[in-house]
């Protein structure tokens, strides 16, 4: 397909090395006269205002895919074609796939103490694994710094913000809040529902540096000793069947496994919980 732009060079030629009329020659090369006497605008200069509303565009959701950004530009009043827009895009090379990530945020090095009270610190952590027929499961590790107890293993395809919130609520209304959680800086933990969630239970997050797992090391060793004894162990066919497992191994975990860090002592033995929330109102002690 010859463009505007060549057939408008052609003329040029005819007309001026050959004395072709313009009319003639227009006629020849298949463009009108008005074509040919009008001046080409560059592209940048012709597109500039579409060009600057998918910058802004994508500048905010640098995840969306053309149709979103098009979508967008509509409902803001933007009434060109879809085929101009997905030109310019294209231009601008914004089909290209773009691999960006967000920078972890610095963060400040959080000595690690255990607590010297219930629930003076938590602690949690996500763990991954796979069933025997290859479909890959999450956890999420509860425990309390304090006396190492834990507190739940939450076993899941899928383990988002919403449903870390509803866990820790759920323990919360049985154990109480905690002062301070300390945790990494996974997309669940640094998610914006996440921090407002704990920020209005007034919860202090003390976060990790970005690849200090030392500094959450209570959870790290109970994570291993969880991998040893439960996930290594067996081979699981169904997400009920490791967190029955797993329940099961949580009981004789606090109340009847020795801790060497804790002198040989289960966790509830060597500081147990007087009550928890949700046996204070049945009257039955732990």
């Amino acid at each position: 397909m010859v463009t505007p732009s060549a057939k408008r060079q052609v003329v040029q030629v005819m007309t001026d090395e050959h004395h072709v009329p313009v009319k003639q020659a227009c006629a020849l090369v298949g463009l009108s006269r008005a074509a040919y006497y009008r001046k080409p605008v560059h592209g940048p200069m012709r597109d500039g205002e579409v060009i600057q509303a998918l910058n802004d565009v994508v500048g905010r959701n640098g995840r969306w895919g053309f149709w979103k950004c098009y979508q967008r530009l509509r409902l803001d009043g933007r009434a060109w074609n879809h085929k101009r827009v997905w030109r310019v895009y294209c231009e601008m090379g914004l089909n290209l796939p773009r691999r960006t990530k967000k920078r972890v945020p610095q963060r400040e090095r959080v000595p690690l103490q255990a607590g010297q009270y219930i629930n003076q610190s938590w602690a949690l952590d996500f763990m991954h694994d796979a069933l025997y027929d290859g479909r890959r499961f999450r956890t999420l590790n509860v425990i309390d710094d304090a006396n190492r107890e834990a507190l739940a293993i939450e076993v899941g395809t899928s383990i988002p913000a919403r449903r870390l919130i509803r866990t820790l609520s759920r323990l919360m209304e049985w154990y109480g809040t905690p002062d301070s959680i300390r945790l990494d800086n996974g997309p669940e933990m640094t998610s914006q529902a996440f921090t407002e969630w704990a920020a209005v239970k007034g919860i202090a997050l003390r976060f990790i540096e970005p690849g200090e797992l030392n500094q959450n090391a209570y959870i790290e060793r109970f994570n291993r000793t969880y991998r040893t004894e439960v996930l290594d162990a067996y081979l699981f066919r169904s997400i009920e069947q490791v967190q029955h497992i797993t329940e099961e191994w949580l009981l004789e975990y606090n109340e009847r496994r020795p801790h060497d860090a804790l002198g040989g002592l289960p966790p509830r033995q060597f500081l147990p919980r007087i009550t928890t929330a949700a046996d204070s109102s049945s009257g039955m002690s732990t």
